[in-house]
């Protein structure tokens, strides 16, 4: 590997976290945000009460219900482009895996707060979020479309469980709200353009505010048990394949969705 993706590894083993400041080009950022743009209004008009009511993120951008197949193909060219498959493999260099897409907005509701969370809560109760902190890692690597406020995090919490205070918050207990300030939290503004690839186990929350309108792409080690997390239709069909500049991470999880057929 190269000294930067050196770099990159060592500070997420350490933290569970790095920053790259203006990662893509002002044109790269341009021809996506179109794309998820157009994606995000159709949503919207789909959805009007979720997205007024409860609504702060929306997935599987990637698939068939409100882009063509043309538009899909720009966003999986960009989740697979050299710039992201550099830092993809400084991480996991030899088996990565395509998840799914977040798009992660301000919620309409002024009732709805920034909250902390590890995401492997929403599957597991605590005695399977401390084994999957210990034996996986799912990688969020999140492209903001226009300035923000961004993320806080509580570095190292990738690779360690909570302390009392960061669970009794996390899950509200004896009093605590998941949007109480936390110690030891880093605070990470992004920019359009910056590139953020974070822990989706580590104790962390975006900040709503401002702009923010950030799409995350997730990806997983093939060699953990993370294919059924796969929605079908966020992956490329099989006619698409030939018009990725670079399918491996695509094809990888349509590798394990159907292993008897290969």
């Amino acid at each position: 590997m190269h000294s930067d993706q050196n770099q990159w590894a060592a500070q997420y083993e350490e933290l569970g976290y790095f920053v790259i400041r203006g990662y893509f080009t002002a044109a790269e950022m341009s021809a996506l945000r179109e794309v998820i743009l157009m994606f995000h209004e159709r949503w919207k008009q789909d959805n009007p009460e979720f997205y007024k009511e409860v609504a702060f993120n929306s997935s599987l951008i990637t698939g068939s219900q409100y882009l063509k197949a043309k538009d899909r193909v720009k966003l999986f060219n960009f989740i697979s482009s050299p710039k992201m498959m550099r830092v993809i493999e400084s991480l996991i260099p030899t088996h990565a895996a395509f998840m799914n897409t977040q798009l992660f907005f301000n919620p309409v509701n002024p009732e709805l707060k920034d909250f902390w969370h590890r995401d492997c809560q929403y599957d597991h109760d605590l005695v399977g979020q401390q084994k999957a902190i210990q034996e996986t890692q799912v990688v969020h690597l999140r492209v903001p479309l226009f300035d923000e406020l961004g993320m806080e995090l509580i570095p190292g919490t990738h690779k360690r469980w909570d302390t009392q205070q960061e669970l009794e918050v996390r899950e509200e207990l004896n009093g605590k709200l998941s949007n109480d300030s936390l110690p030891d939290s880093a605070t990470i503004p992004l920019a359009a353009g910056d590139l953020l690839v974070f822990s989706a186990d580590m104790i962390h929350r975006g900040l709503y505010g401002l702009e923010r309108l950030a799409w995350d792409i997730l990806v997983f080690d093939a060699s953990s048990d993370f294919a059924d997390y796969v929605d079908d239709d966020c992956l490329p069909s099989q006619s698409m394949l030939d018009d990725i500049d670079d399918a491996r991470l695509f094809a990888k999880t349509l590798a394990l969705k159907s292993p008897i057929s290969q």
